[in-house]
């Protein structure tokens, strides 16, 4: 599978409601989203509406979309203060209520993602958690009902040992699209200039030689650095 990864985020004036507190991730968390909406429309409504309910990536068979940076927390567990909403990624996988091709792909564009999201803070699949292991609720129901979440854990197991593996000559990982890629470089290179990352360090060179896991690795730097000014 392959999908374009966007950010539309979060307006800041909404923050007190729906993101009031700084956070340093240490799960992630899957979710269905019990519709059949896609990622785009999903995160339109979440970043629209006034419900104290928010999370911070949705992904569908296309694309995964992130509307909160991961320096800052959701409501989207259930629990409160509890470690879920205060200290996990929320992940929103689509069309789970009907299921089908599409929800098939967008769930494995998940398992692709999250093992990017593994690798990039350095954790194991252990790290993984599901809505029902903080509040009860039963989500991610599509998971459930076909009793796969260690199956779905051992695919994201599986994607993350292929990102760990040395990269033979020729051979890359292709998570961003050509379009992709260019929209986080010239993003790096306007941020060099804005003295949000170093100059002496984020050369043009540099820049062009990043890998899609480092693009995507600094791209989430810059855009937490943006936000602590």
């Amino acid at each position: 599978m392959s999908y374009v990864f966007k950010q539309t985020l979060l307006s800041f004036n909404k923050y007190p409601l729906k993101s009031p507190f700084a956070m340093t991730p240490q799960y992630i968390t899957v979710h269905n989203t019990a519709n059949d909406a896609s990622a785009a429309n999903e995160v339109a409504y979440h970043n629209r509406n006034d419900n104290e309910v928010s999370y911070h990536v949705a992904v569908d068979d296309k694309e995964i979309i992130q509307c909160l940076p991961f320096s800052r927390n959701g409501w989207h567990c259930g629990d409160g203060q509890g470690d879920g909403n205060r200290k996990s990624i929320g992940i929103e996988i689509c069309y789970s209520k009907s299921g089908g091709a599409r929800y098939e792909a967008a769930e494995e564009n998940a398992v692709q993602y999250i093992a990017t999201l593994l690798k990039q803070f350095g954790w194991g699949v252990e790290r993984i958690k599901k809505h029902q292991d903080w509040s009860g609720k039963y989500c991610p129901h599509r998971i459930l009902d076909e009793k796969r979440w260690e199956s779905f854990k051992a695919r994201v197991q599986s994607a993350l040992d292929a990102l760990n593996k040395p990269l033979e000559e020729g051979n890359k990982v292709e998570v961003l699209t050509n379009t992709g890629r260019a929209e986080i470089r010239a993003l790096l290179k306007k941020a060099r200039e804005n003295r949000i990352i170093s100059k002496e360090v984020h050369t043009d060179a540099a820049i062009d030689k990043y890998d899609d896991m480092q693009l995507l690795s600094y791209q989430a730097a810059v855009i937490n650095r943006t936000y602590e000014q």
